[in-house]
């Protein structure tokens, strides 16, 4: 091997680890929303509590799910049983005095009607979550939806 191509390598070497380290310390100083570093080990959970049964929280948006103001710890739902149309499915809402799954939730993707849920809204605590007192991660200014108020 001559002079000029192991000068090369030399360089070219050099020139990786030096990315290398830049990028190593660039990565130590990210840090998460939380506040954390990011190679850090999972903070705990914040400090809230589920908020006791009761009315729902005002929504915030247009299209926003509601939230569950109820307990679901325990609820099954599986590919075969969904424990929330105990009380929410159209035959039973009345006598349980819960309300009732939304229209939206028997459509497909193009919007042709189901006799049953659809598999996209089966899952409800995808979208629908138990009512907390959980504060923002950051501080924001969001305001609510003109046409909410």
């Amino acid at each position: 091997m001559n002079r000029k191509t192991r000068n090369l390598i030399a360089v070219v070497m050099a020139l990786g680890l030096g990315v290398f380290a830049v990028s190593q310390a660039a990565a130590q100083t990210v840090r998460s929303v939380r506040g954390v570093e990011v190679g850090a080990a999972e903070p705990a959970p914040g400090d809230f509590r589920l908020l006791p049964d009761g009315p729902p929280i005002p929504r915030d948006y247009v299209q926003q799910p509601p939230m569950v103001p109820h307990k679901t710890d325990g609820y099954e739902v599986s590919l075969n049983f969904n424990k929330c149309m105990d009380c929410h499915s159209w035959s039973r809402h009345r006598e349980e005095g819960a309300t009732k799954v939304s229209l939206t939730h028997f459509r497909d993707r193009d919007g042709g009607e189901l006799s049953n849920i659809s598999p996209r809204r089966y899952f409800c605590l995808q979208c629908h979550v138990p009512m907390t007192d959980a504060r923002p991660l950051v501080e924001n200014r969001f305001q609510p939806a003109t046409g909410l108020r």
